[in-house]
């Protein structure tokens, strides 16, 4: 259903059974998937892509021009995947020349006044909770969890199925499958109860739990930690998830317990 009340360009694609509440405004070069549902008064700007099943609550702006002064206009995109939720007055800006796109995947929840960034990369089955703040080229990593209130640094990575507590100021990279909370942020544990919870097998939470007790809690440098991972640690998906994201992280990881 398309009310009278919306305001839409005539070149906006618009899929089959959208719904498009009362005073909605969908610009020029907007694209709507099947089935998605945009409620009263939300805006969607030039670039957004905008998955199928989808649902945007009043209040939400999705591809406004990125708050980056170094941004000259060129044609960029903010894209949603399918079936993701996006609460009350969330913003999420469009890409700069960067990365050309924001992106929000698949399955996801974004709570209520949250900020997404210019050139922020999320994958699929994320939540963030309300009022989480992502600067600029961010990237998150499937199934990762952000409580209310964190606030994360530019070109910052969250690994995959990380949890990150309320509050917290995030100014490192986070490890995959790890739990993060304090100031500054530091490694309080693996986040088990997520992974048992999405099928992850005791033998797998076990191997992931000896190697952060290696990188984290025995004493050891990062470097030397890494070695000794990658010579004692039976191979597997995870292990090499873990090395892999430690040894890209340029910028440093968060620190330990």
């Amino acid at each position: 259903m398309i009310s009278k009340q919306a305001d839409i360009h005539p070149n906006a694609i618009i899929g089959a059974n959208v719904t498009v509440s009362s005073f909605a405004f969908i610009d020029d070069d907007v694209v709507i998937g099947d089935g998605t549902w945009i409620g009263p008064n939300v805006t969607l700007f030039a670039g957004a892509r905008i998955g199928k099943n989808c649902k945007i609550f009043p209040g939400a702006v999705i591809a406004a021009i990125p708050q980056d002064l170094k941004f000259g206009g060129e044609f960029t995109t903010a894209e949603i995947g399918d079936n993701t939720t996006i609460r009350e007055c969330v913003t999420v800006n469009r890409g700069t020349a960067d990365r050309t796109k924001t992106v929000i995947g698949s399955n996801c929840l974004i709570m209520a006044y949250a900020h997404i960034a210019h050139d922020c990369l999320l994958g699929n089955n994320i939540i963030l909770a309300n009022s989480v703040n992502l600067a600029g080229h961010v990237t998150i990593e499937d199934h990762a969890i952000l409580e209310g209130v964190v606030a994360v640094q530019q070109f910052v990575c969250i690994g995959q199925h990380a949890f990150i507590t309320g509050g917290s100021l995030v100014r490192k990279n986070v490890p995959p499958y790890t739990k993060a909370a304090r100031e500054p942020l530091s490694y309080i544990g693996v986040n088990s109860v997520g992974l048992r919870r999405r099928g992850f097998s005791n033998e797998a939470v076990l191997q992931i739990e000896d190697i952060y007790r290696t990188i984290y809690v025995r004493g050891h440098n990062v470097t030397n930690a890494l070695s000794i991972v990658e010579q004692e640690a039976p191979e597997s998906i995870q292990k090499r998830a873990i090395v892999d994201f430690i040894k890209e992280s340029v910028n440093g990881i968060m620190r330990g317990v």
